[in-house]
């Protein structure tokens, strides 16, 4: 044990083994609903759904492993959200439309190039000089925006707020099982916060697990697969052995390359481009949540960590799934007081626990996670108490943008991109382009050329 506090550098972060342990196990429970979500996805791109589900727990494992161990850092990694769908409803049925037959090897091939490619990016420094070089109001503006970000992810998977026509979006079902329960379990975590209660979050999602599990039984929450509302109770009837890793492992597709070879580059680059920035968000938001950012706003090690996500996306793509990437809901840990690698750990742990109790981890439904993201996003809208909102024009609006675009356009790679070419435009329109470092030039590139693409599609 005493080894384990030395390695993991413990007692320097004011944590102990039990809060760690425990952190990781509600990271884990935020995100565990990739393990339901990404097999489901890229099913639909012609992938076993089996292979695919094997595939991102190990891959999520064995990042996650490399970012606890070498970075030191509290956060986990999986198959990201967002780059999955890219991956099974945008460049599958492009390939397909070529006469590909499978067009998941190709879309594989692209993830692979794309992590060798973050490898050397990494080796060079460009991506820690990248998340070195934001502005401290833009880092703030980044954090606050992902708390706004992922509460609107849990008011969705819980059916707070639905789609709608005319306002995009609107009040859901406030009567539904799902919508009352996630109210119920953020009061919950309420309550337990205010009396300081060790693991609230965890026991928020855990006990509102349970009172859906009653609600199952009563019958007021009624099972119904085709309107994609599952039975919470776990089922073993198809035993615990994980399914076969071998449809999906080492299944690239270079030929492809050769003669689409723009189609190719473009593919990769949208998988580039939104990794890149989806990742330097997460790790400033996650830093920032547990004070781990330096007093100028630098990360420490933040080679290693974006080196760990780097060989995630390869051994990703190697395993047979999308994008493997750091994962915000990692914050959900760190409020409950995870500072080190071994919360990290503790969530890899789970991940390898749940390739045998899948039936458990997987009856786990959204609405569970929902008062954890809400009160996650609630801590982390305090970022919004450091930003400054007079003083340099750049700073508050690029700032600004960070935080309003993450919700609003559904994507942490979007608010990046709007905060930093605003705060660069600005910059120049004022008379400041000597405070613009070269990296911050670099990335104002990468996204004009990233509108470049949105207006004139590939």
């Amino acid at each position: 044990m005493e080894k384990i506090v030395k390695f993991f550098k413990l007692k320097e972060h004011g944590t102990d083994v039990k809060t760690e342990v425990l952190a990781g196990i509600t990271t884990f429970l935020s995100m565990a609903y990739i393990l339901a979500v990404n097999p489901s996805m890229l099913a639909a791109a012609g992938m076993d759904q089996g292979a695919v589900f094997t595939a991102t727990a190990v891959s999520a494992a064995f990042a996650t492993i490399i970012m606890g161990v070498f970075a030191n850092y509290p956060v986990a990694l999986a198959s990201g959200m967002g780059l999955n769908a890219y991956f099974a409803y945008t460049v599958c049925p492009m390939v397909a439309g070529m006469g590909i037959t499978d067009p998941w090897k190709v879309a594989l091939t692209a993830i692979l190039v794309e992590g060798i490619i973050f490898i050397i990016l990494s080796i060079f420094k460009f991506r820690e000089t990248l998340v070195n070089s934001v502005p401290q109001n833009l880092k703030y503006g980044i954090s606050a925006g992902i708390g706004l970000f992922i509460a609107f992810v849990g008011l969705q998977g819980s059916g707070m707020v639905s789609d709608d026509g005319s306002t995009l979006v609107a009040l859901g079902n406030v009567g539904s099982p799902q919508v009352i329960l996630s109210f119920v379990g953020l009061v919950l975590i309420g309550i337990m916060w205010h009396y300081k209660v060790k693991g609230a979050i965890l026991w928020g999602i855990l006990g509102t697990w349970v009172l859906g599990i009653l609600a199952e039984l009563t019958g007021w929450y009624a099972v119904n697969p085709e309107a994609g509302v599952y039975s919470l109770i776990p089922n073993f009837s198809g035993g615990i052995l994980p399914p076969s890793l071998a449809p999906t492992f080492f299944k690239f597709d270079f030929s492809f390359v050769a003669g689409h070879f723009v189609n190719f580059a473009a593919i990769v680059f949208a998988f580039l481009f939104v990794d890149l920035f989806d990742t330097v968000g997460t790790l400033i938001g996650v830093a920032d949540q547990g004070g781990l950012l330096t007093k100028d706003g630098k990360l420490p090690k933040a080679g290693a960590a974006l080196m760990s996500d780097a060989i995630g996306t390869v051994a990703g793509s190697v395993l047979g799934t999308s994008t493997v990437t750091s994962y915000v809901e990692s914050t959900a840990g760190v409020a409950e007081g995870g500072r080190t690698g071994l919360t990290a750990v503790s969530s890899a742990v789970m991940f390898i626990l749940a390739l045998f109790l899948s039936p458990i981890f997987l009856a786990i439904p959204s609405f569970a996670t929902t008062p954890a993201l809400l009160f996650v996003g609630l801590l982390m809208m305090k970022s919004v108490l450091k930003m400054k909102f007079d003083g340099d024009i750049a700073d508050v609006v690029g700032g600004y943008l960070a935080l309003v675009m993450m919700p609003f356009s559904y994507s942490i790679a979007n608010g990046i991109m709007f905060g930093i070419l605003s705060w660069v435009i600005l910059k120049v329109c004022t008379g400041k382009v000597k405070d613009i470092h070269p990296v911050m030039w670099v990335a104002f590139g990468l996204f004009v050329l990233r509108i470049i693409t949105l207006i004139v599609p590939m």
